[in-house]
């Protein structure tokens, strides 16, 4: 690996989406589920459980349409 400019801001980049992923995958099933179970404990149960699962999806989605995009204003995509 390279020390251009132009490979630290993609590598920049790509840290602080993963950083911001892992943060939103682990405030779902524990903030939420811990959180929300005083005041809807059902809910708070189901989102702890097949909620996580759901945003778990939503976020491997997400990161492939934002790497696809990092890497077309990189230079870097596949096509």
């Amino acid at each position: 690996m390279s020390d251009k400019p132009e490979n630290n801001a993609y590598w920049a980049a790509n840290i602080r989406i993963v950083t911001w992923c892992l943060v939103i995958w682990a405030i779902v099933p524990f903030g939420f589920g811990i959180l929300l179970q005083p005041v809807m404990p059902g809910f708070a149960f189901w989102v702890a459980q097949q909620g996580s699962i759901l945003v778990f999806l939503a976020i491997i989605f997400f990161y492939a349409w934002r790497m696809n995009a990092l890497d077309r204003e990189h230079g870097v995509d596949e096509q």
